[in-house]
C-alpha cells in the first residue's frame, strides 16, 4: 500500500477497535468496566460484548444529557450518517453555535465508549443502541420523531403510493420503492416543501403543529375531515394501522427546521451559590456539627451498651425501637435512622449473633473511643462516603410492599456513593464559603445523568440520593451552613478552592448573584481508591483537629443540684458524672442533675460518700453547694442499712424496728416477706426483685454476697464478637486500575493476533486461512509439528485446554520438547511457559512475517 493511500474504512466495530491504540482501548475499558469482566480473548469478542444489550443499556444510562441527545439523533439519522447530517439534526438549519461547539466532545465520548464507530463520513451507531433508541410504535423516541416515509409505506399498496406521488405533484414511478424515495426527496427539499405547504389550509397546518414535536401518532375516523384528507392525500400524514396515522420523520424535520430535539442542551446547568459565608464561619460551624455527630454516636452506643434492641426475624430494628432511639437521642426518626446506619457502616454496632439476637456495640467501638476526636470523625466520614446503605429509605416500602427498617435488608443502593461524591464535588467547584442552591445541584445532576425515560420526577432515585447527601453532609459536619468546609474538601481530595467574591457580606441568609457556569461539563473529581481515600481522610483529620475544642476537666456546680459542663468533658470525668447524675439537657453546654436515685447508683457502683465529695471538689470550678453535699450524705447514710441476699432472698438489718416497719407496709405484700429472726426477713421474690421492691418503698437496700459482703454493681458492657463493617454493594464491576488495564490490553492484543494471524495452508489448500479455530490434529501430528518448529524457530498457532477445562488460542515459539511437555515463548502471555502436549487440541504453522 502506498503512503498516499488512505486506510480502508472499518467494516465492523471489531475492525474499528483493531485500529485503536492502547490508550484508546484503555479509555474504553475504563469507561465500560463490564467489558473487562472477564478479560475478552480477542478484539472480536470485545466488540461482541460491547454490543450486547445489557452492556449498551448500562453505557447509555451513564451518558450526560447532550451526549445522549447526540446518540438519539444518530438513531434517527441515516445509517451510516455523515458528521454534517448529525450536526444538522442537532443544531438545526440555523446552526446553534453552542451545539456546534459541544458536538465534537459528545461524539468523541460516544466513540470512546464504542457506541459509535466509523469516520466522520460514515458514522454508525452500534446496532443494539439503534434498536434501543430508534422510534417504534411501542417505544417512542425521546426526539418525538416517527418512522421514515420508507418505513411507514412498507405495507401500503402500490396503487395508493402512486396516488400520493401524483397528488404531491411528482411524476409517477415504476415501483413502490422508487415512489417512496421520490416522496422522501420531496420532504427533504426545504424549498419544494415550503411551496407545497404554502397551499395547505390553515386547519391542516394546525394539525401538523400538534404532531410536530411528538408524539407523532394521531387518530382518524373512516371518513377523515377535509383538513386531514388534504394531508393524507399528499403523504404528509401516512396511515400505520386502521384509524391511526403518523407524521413521517422527514416532514417533522422540515417543520422543526432540521432539529431532532426541541431543546438541545449542550451546556450543563450552572450550579448557583445561594449564599456566601466567610470560610472561617463555615469551618467553625462544620466543626461544631462534627462534635455533635461524635456525641450523638457515643450516646447511641451508650444506650445500647448493655445490649441494644432485639433483631427482627427479618432483620433490622422494629418501628418501636427506632422511635425509642429517636427519643433517647432527641432527634426525629429519620435522623435517628441515619445515625444508627452510620454507626453500623463504620463497624461500631452489629448483631451479637446469640439465640435472643440483639444489637450491641462491637469491640471496634472501644478502640474507636480511645482515638482523638478528629480521628473518630474521620472514621465516620469515610464510612459515610463509601456506604451503599441508604438511611433515607427507612420507613419506605420495597418491591413486595414490605416496610424497610433501619439495619434491615433492602437498604443498599449501589448508586449512593457515586451520587454522594458527585454532590460534594459540585460543592467543591463553587467559590470558597459558597452554599449552593439545592435545586441547581439537582438540575446539574439530572443533566449529567438523565432520569430513565427522560422524566426528572420526584421519584427519581438519584434526585432523592442527592437531597439526602446534602442533609447528611450537614449533620456529619462535612459542610457548614450548606457550604463545603475545609476538612470536607480535603476528605474529597479536592484541589484548593477558588477565592470567594470580594466585598460580599456574610450571613446565613445572604442571597448573592453568584453563578458558577461551565461551558463544558466540569472535570469530575474521580472517586478515590482505598489508599488514596485513607490519605485524604488523614488530611481532613489534620484540618479538623485544631477546630475542635479541647476536652474540659471541670464542671460548674450550682445550688439547684445541677452541674453545667460548658463543653465536651474528658472521658473519665464524663463517665463518672454520667453515673452520679442524670443528663437534663444537651447542646453547647450539658446540664446534669443530681437525684437520690443517681447518687444511689454511684454508691452501688462502689463509690463511698467520701469518694463522691472528693470527686466533686476536684472537678468543680465552684464550691460544692451545701444541698448537694447533704444529698450525698443522706443517701449514703441509708445506703446498705438493709442487706438483701439469697433465700430465695432475705433481708437482714440490725434494726429490728425497721424490719417491723417493712412488714407492716402494705406495699410489701407482693414480696411475700416473713420474719425468720428479729433481724432477718425471708422473701419468695428473687434478690433483684426484692431490691427493686424495697427501693420503690423508699428504702435504700444494698445487695450482699454469700459471704455477707456488699456487692458492687457496675453496668455490664455487652459486646458482640469481632465484626467487620458491611461491605458496600458495588454499582457494577469496579473500575480497573492501570496494572489491570495494561495486562488486559496485552492479553487482548495477543489473543487477537492468535485469532487473526494467517496460517500456512494444509496441502491442497489454495491460500492461507485467517481467523477461525485452530485445526484439530492428532497427537502424532501435534508432536511432529512442534518438534519441527523447535528446529526451524517457526511460530505456531495452537488450541489449548488448561487443567480447569478452559479453552484458549495461543501463539507460541517452541524452544524444547521433552517428557510430554513443550517449553515455548508464549506471545499471548509475553512469557516463557510450559505446555502439556496432551492438552494441545490442534496446531498450525503461521505464515511468514506474522510475528
Amino acid at each position: 500500500m502506498s503512503t498516499e493511500e488512505k486506510p480502508a474504512a472499518p467494516r465492523s466495530l471489531a475492525e474499528a477497535l483493531r485500529a485503536r491504540d492502547d490508550a484508546s482501548l484503555a479509555a474504553l475499558l475504563r469507561s465500560r468496566p463490564d467489558l473487562i469482566t472477564p478479560v475478552p480473548t480477542d478484539l472480536t469478542q470485545l466488540a461482541t460484548r460491547a454490543g450486547t444489550r445489557a452492556s449498551v443499556v448500562r453505557a447509555l444510562e451513564r451518558l450526560d444529557r447532550f451526549t445522549l441527545q447526540t446518540a438519539q439523533a444518530l438513531a434517527v439519522a441515516s445509517d451510516p450518517a455523515s458528521y454534517e447530517e448529525l450536526l444538522g439534526l442537532m443544531a438545526g438549519d440555523g446552526g446553534d453555535p453552542l451545539v456546534a461547539a459541544a458536538l465534537p466532545r459528545a461524539l468523541g465520548g460516544l466513540r470512546e465508549q464504542a457506541l459509535v464507530w466509523g469516520g466522520d463520513d460514515r458514522l454508525r451507531l452500534v446496532r443494539t443502541a439503534r434498536e434501543l433508541l430508534a422510534p417504534t410504535p411501542q417505544h417512542p423516541s425521546p426526539t418525538g420523531l416517527g418512522p421514515t416515509v420508507q418505513e411507514a409505506t412498507a405495507g401500503m399498496s402500490p396503487g395508493r403510493i402512486q396516488e400520493l406521488v401524483a397528488t404531491a405533484g411528482l411524476p409517477s414511478t415504476h415501483d413502490s420503492v422508487s415512489a417512496a424515495a421520490s416522496l422522501t426527496g420531496l420532504f427533504r427539499d426545504r424549498a419544494r416543501m415550503r411551496t407545497l405547504l404554502a397551499d395547505a389550509p390553515e386547519e391542516s397546518l394546525q394539525v401538523l403543529e400538534r404532531l410536530v414535536w411528538g408524539p407523532p401518532y394521531g387518530q382518524v375516523t373512516a371518513d377523515p375531515a377535509p383538513r386531514l384528507r388534504w394531508l393524507l392525500d399528499r403523504g404528509l400524514l401516512l396511515p400505520t394501522a386502521p384509524g391511526t396515522v403518523v407524521l413521517p420523520r422527514e416532514v417533522a424535520l422540515h417543520l422543526r427546521a432540521g432539529r431532532a430535539h426541541r431543546a438541545p442542551e449542550p451546556v450543563p446547568p450552572a450550579v448557583e451559590a445561594a449564599a456566601v459565608h466567610r470560610p472561617q464561619v463555615v469551618d467553625a460551624t462544620a466543626a461544631g456539627q462534627a462534635l455533635t455527630a461524635l456525641a450523638t454516636v457515643e450516646e447511641l452506643l451508650k444506650e445500647w451498651d448493655e445490649g441494644g434492641p432485639a433483631v427482627l426475624r427479618a432483620g433490622g430494628l422494629s418501628v418501636r425501637d427506632l422511635k425509642r432511639t429517636a427519643v433517647a437521642l432527641d432527634v426525629s426518626e429519620p435522623v435517628a435512622a441515619f445515625w444508627v446506619e452510620l454507626a453500623y457502616a463504620a463497624g461500631l454496632i452489629a448483631s451479637d449473633g446469640e439465640a435472643d439476637e440483639r444489637y450491641a456495640a462491637t469491640p471496634a467501638y472501644d478502640e474507636w473511643l480511645e482515638r482523638p476526636a478528629a480521628e473518630r470523625w474521620g472514621v465516620l466520614a469515610e464510612a459515610w462516603l463509601a456506604a451503599t446503605r441508604t438511611a433515607g429509605l427507612v420507613g419506605g416500602r420495597d418491591a413486595k410492599d414490605r416496610t424497610l427498617s433501619a439495619l434491615g435488608p433492602g437498604l443498599d443502593r449501589s448508586a449512593a456513593p457515586e451520587v454522594r461524591h458527585r454532590v460534594l464535588a459540585l460543592l467543591a467547584g463553587l467559590p470558597e464559603g459558597a452554599a449552593p442552591d439545592p435545586e441547581s445541584v439537582l438540575a446539574r445532576l439530572h443533566w449529567e445523568r438523565p432520569a430513565r425515560g427522560g422524566r426528572d420526577t420526584e421519584d427519581d432515585l438519584r434526585g432523592r440520593l442527592a437531597r439526602w447527601a446534602l442533609s447528611e453532609a450537614e449533620l456529619l459536619g462535612v459542610t457548614g451552613r450548606g457550604a463545603l468546609s475545609g476538612h470536607g474538601r480535603a476528605l474529597l481530595g479536592a484541589p484548593a478552592p477558588e477565592p470567594a467574591p470580594a466585598g460580599e457580606p456574610e450571613g446565613p441568609g445572604d442571597k448573592l448573584p453568584v453563578h458558577h457556569h461551565h461551558r463544558h461539563p466540569a472535570p469530575a473529581l474521580a472517586p478515590l481508591s482505598p489508599a488514596e481515600q485513607a490519605t485524604a481522610t488523614a488530611a481532613a483529620v489534620r484540618l479538623l483537629g485544631p477546630l475542635l475544642p479541647e476536652p474540659l476537666d471541670h464542671v460548674l456546680l450550682q445550688a439547684d443540684l445541677t452541674a453545667v459542663a460548658p463543653g465536651p468533658l474528658q472521658r473519665p470525668l464524663a463517665e463518672t458524672l454520667g453515673v452520679l447524675a442524670e443528663v437534663e439537657s444537651k447542646g453547647g453546654a450539658t446540664v446534669y442533675r443530681f437525684t437520690p436515685a443517681s447518687v444511689r447508683r454511684a454508691l452501688d457502683a462502689g463509690r463511698a460518700a467520701a469518694d463522691l465529695h472528693a470527686f466533686l471538689a476536684e472537678h468543680s470550678r465552684t464550691p460544692v453547694p451545701q444541698p448537694l453535699a447533704y444529698l450525698i450524705d443522706d443517701v449514703a447514710r441509708r445506703h446498705g442499712h438493709l442487706r438483701v441476699g439469697a433465700a430465695s432472698a432475705y433481708v437482714r438489718c440490725d434494726d429490728d424496728a425497721l424490719l417491723s416497719e417493712i412488714l407492716a407496709d402494705k406495699r410489701s405484700a407482693g414480696l411475700r416477706l416473713r420474719r425468720l429472726a428479729p433481724t432477718v426477713l425471708a422473701a419468695q421474690a428473687d434478690p433483684a426483685a426484692l431490691l427493686e421492691g424495697l427501693r420503690a418503698m423508699g428504702f435504700a437496700p444494698a445487695a450482699e454476697s454469700a459471704e455477707g459482703d456488699v456487692l458492687i454493681t457496675r453496668a455490664h458492657a455487652h459486646r458482640t464478637p469481632p465484626r467487620t463493617a458491611p461491605e458496600p454493594v458495588p454499582d457494577g464491576p469496579p473500575a480497573p486500575d492501570a496494572t489491570l488495564l495494561t495486562a488486559a490490553i496485552r492479553a487482548i492484543r495477543a489473543g487477537d493476533l492468535a485469532a487473526t494471524a494467517p496460517r500456512k495452508p494444509n496441502p491442497g489448500a489454495a491460500a492461507p486461512v485467517v481467523g477461525g479455530e485452530p485445526p484439530r490434529t492428532s497427537s502424532a501430528e501435534t508432536l511432529a509439528t512442534v518438534q519441527a518448529a523447535v528446529l526451524t524457530g517457526q511460530a505456531l498457532w495452537i488450541g489449548y485446554v488448561n487443567a480447569e477445562g478452559g479453552a484458549s488460542q495461543r501463539v507460541i515459539a517452541p524452544v524444547r520438547v521433552e517428557g510430554g511437555f513443550v517449553t515455548a515463548y508464549d506471545h499471548t502471555a509475553d512469557e516463557v511457559r510450559t505446555f502439556a502436549l496432551h492438552r494441545i487440541t490442534g496446531v498450525a504453522e503461521l505464515a511468514d512475517d506474522d510475528i
